[in-house]
């Protein structure tokens, strides 16, 4: 592990060292929900493998394992069908607060646009 995947906390989390609400998990990724949510269903969906922004993925084969999983847990949670967002931030201006390539799902209710 990189020094940047010990000190990440997504990446201990993927690992098994912070503790989670593990929602969802494949090869590729694993989806939990968020601490701090903004929206009924509010998961974060996370590469396995340390990647600091969707800027910097190079690995189509895991972006699609990710996207797949997305759908999954929205599924899950019954927001697929009326509707749910997903959201990742790059970089700071982008909002991005944590530098390890995430993407929110939210659902459960109507989002509207735009968003802040």
């Amino acid at each position: 592990m990189s020094n940047a995947a010990e000190t990440c906390v997504f990446c201990r989390i993927v690992a098994g060292a912070i503790p989670a609400t593990i929602v969802g998990e494949n090869a590729d990724a694993i989806a939990f929900r968020d601490l701090a949510p903004q929206a009924p269903v509010h998961l974060l969906v996370v590469p396995r493998a340390h990647t600091p922004s969707l800027a910097t993925a190079t690995d189509a084969a895991a972006l699609a394992g990710v996207l797949s999983l997305v759908r999954e847990v929205a599924a899950a949670h019954g927001v697929a069908e009326a509707g749910y967002r997903v959201v990742t931030n790059v970089g700071a201006d982008g909002g991005q607060t944590v530098p390890h390539l995430h993407f929110h799902v939210l659902g459960g209710r109507a989002l509207h646009w735009p968003p802040g």
